[in-house]
């Protein structure tokens, strides 16, 4: 059975999304944004060794979690090297919002669009989404319900922040149109922060995004 649960964590209160397969153990942590005990805590819970912490950007509200997660599970860092500049600068990013943090440590993995990672039973699909950052990811889980992690790329009748490092509005939309909105319209969207939304809806009700 593959487990999903996602809950705020954070200065900013992140989504962070657990995808683990409770036949082999193996659970991947998507956005680990802090409060890496209620993370752990959750994963020794259900008996989940954590093998990748997936990060769908390097804003430092996704990213803050990662150095300790990785010490304490000893999962790969994972990430598109188009946010590695972002990534290696949490600190100034941080100072910037008037938050502390530790050095981050070495990204061990760069992460590559329609690349599939597995976890235990479960495939775990790379999209690439430029837009509110150069390396913008979205992870897609296609089991009995489809579920994508959007990250801030797509929010419920809203879109990701362009102002920042690297953004860019008209990229975000044609990420959005382009790849996001080709995936079945039932498709669960888990989003970087708020509630959750679906594709189906997102097509016909988003403000900021027209259907091509």
């Amino acid at each position: 059975m593959i487990l999903i649960e996602s809950f705020p964590v954070g200065p900013l209160q992140c989504n962070c999304s657990i995808v683990g397969c409770t036949e082999t153990g193996e659970a991947a942590v998507i956005d680990p944004g802090g409060d890496t005990q209620k993370i752990i805590d959750y994963c020794t819970k259900h008996n989940l060794k954590v093998k990748h912490l997936l990060h769908t950007h390097a804003h430092f509200d996704h990213i803050m979690g990662s150095r300790v997660m990785k010490e304490k599970t000893g999962a790969d860092i994972c990430l598109h090297k188009e946010d590695t500049w972002l990534y290696e600068n949490l600190n100034m990013q941080c100072s910037m919002f008037g938050f502390k943090s530790d050095e981050p440590l070495a990204v061990d993995k760069f992460l590559n669009d329609e690349e599939e990672l597995t976890i235990g039973n479960a495939k775990v699909k790379v999209i690439y989404t430029p837009g509110h950052t150069p390396g913008s990811l979205c992870f897609s889980v296609a089991e009995k319900e489809s579920t994508l992690f959007a990250g801030d790329t797509l929010f419920r009748r809203s879109v990701g922040r362009t102002d920042l490092w690297g953004g860019s509005f008209e990229n975000i939309v044609k990420s959005i149109q382009q790849r996001l909105f080709k995936l079945p319209s039932e498709t669960r969207v888990v989003c970087g922060h708020g509630p959750d939304t679906d594709i189906w809806s997102e097509r016909k009700e988003n403000p900021f995004i027209s259907e091509e």
